[in-house]
């Protein structure tokens, strides 16, 4: 493969070669890995930056509908717009669904935009392995948006933070028990809080209940990277299209204020930072896969459950080969 090749013709924006890029960057190959290793090292000299949005939300909140209406809305304002869709993956047979791209079919006919669908493989945090890295591509590509949706709420979903610039938390009208457990910790990562289907005879429960998570939200600890009003809840309608404009204006606005308060650029500085960690972290339980590693595991753990070694002594024995 011709990895300059290849990231030329993703710098000019072609789809089809970001779709070979993505594919490519998801792979585990090893031989894979370096190529695609060398193709964001060439991409990144590019320099171009994407507004990176997260998007995660309760079951049937309509998270589908909310990203298509809201990439035709940015489209229609001269954007080119990339979706990151995470689809989760069967703990059974490990295959996803990746249904994305039917359920947003007036958006996938748009040559501005780029819907791409991945299995999370059993990968913690709502996103896949390699979702940051795809991230990169699309902003190779000259995507002006990337919006990453998550696979749904739950505890980890939060680790879309590490990923985004942005994170919106879409909610639906009286849903919030189904946020018992895991709406602070959530909350606390959400610059905006949507609640979605705030039309028919829901809009008038929609209202009262942005007004709940608006009144919750004032009692959060206010963080240093938001300026005045900031988090703040709104009522959306992605069926009637209903709020979309609004929203877009507070997240530019929060965007700018981020920009010059410096706050945007050390973001993404921690948060290369926290991947930079990761991947030192998943490099190291990749040697415990190698065929040397699993044999001296399997000798190790006949002398612990034969009560010769201690779990502790015998963990800093096989910690000690890795290095």
């Amino acid at each position: 493969m011709d990895i300059a090749d290849l990231g030329d013709r993703i710098l000019r924006g072609e789809r089809r070669a970001l779709a070979r890029a993505i594919t490519l960057v998801e792979s585990q190959r090893e031989d894979h890995r370096a190529q695609a290793t060398e193709l964001l090292s060439h991409l990144a000299q590019s320099g171009r930056q994407s507004l990176r949005i997260g998007l995660s939300g309760t079951p049937g909140v309509g998270k589908s509908t909310f990203i298509e209406s809201f990439g035709m809305m940015l489209i229609g304002q001269g954007l080119r717009v990339a979706v990151l869709a995470v689809d989760p993956s069967s703990a059974r047979s490990g295959g996803s669904i990746l249904g994305d791209k039917t359920r947003m079919e007036r958006l996938s006919r748009e040559k501005n935009a780029f819907i791409r669908p991945s299995p999370s493989q059993s990968h913690l945090g709502g996103v896949a392995r390699r979702t940051r890295e795809a991230i990169a591509l699309c902003e190779a590509a000259g995507y002006d948006v990337v919006l990453i949706e998550t696979v749904g709420v739950g505890q980890s979903e939060t680790v879309v933070s590490e990923l985004s610039d942005l994170f919106l938390l879409l909610l639906a009208p009286a849903g919030g028990d189904e946020l018992q457990g895991v709406k602070r910790g959530i909350m606390e990562m959400a610059d905006i809080i949507l609640i979605n289907k705030a039309d028919g005879d829901l809009k008038a429960t929609a209202t009262r209940t942005c007004a709940d998570y608006a009144g919750a939200l004032r009692l959060l600890r206010k963080r240093p990277q938001d300026p005045e009003g900031f988090p703040k809840a709104m009522a959306v309608s992605a069926v009637e299209e209903h709020g979309l404009d609004k929203a877009w204006t507070e997240i530019q606005s929060l965007t700018d204020w981020r920009r010059e308060a410096g706050h945007w650029q050390s973001n993404r500085a921690a948060q290369a930072r926290y991947w930079f960690d990761q991947e030192v972290r998943h490099a190291l339980l990749a040697r415990l896969e190698t065929a040397q590693a699993k044999a001296q595991m399997a000798q190790l753990d006949a002398e612990v459950s034969q009560g010769r070694l201690s779990p502790a002594a015998a963990a800093e024995k096989m910690l000690a080969s890795l290095v």
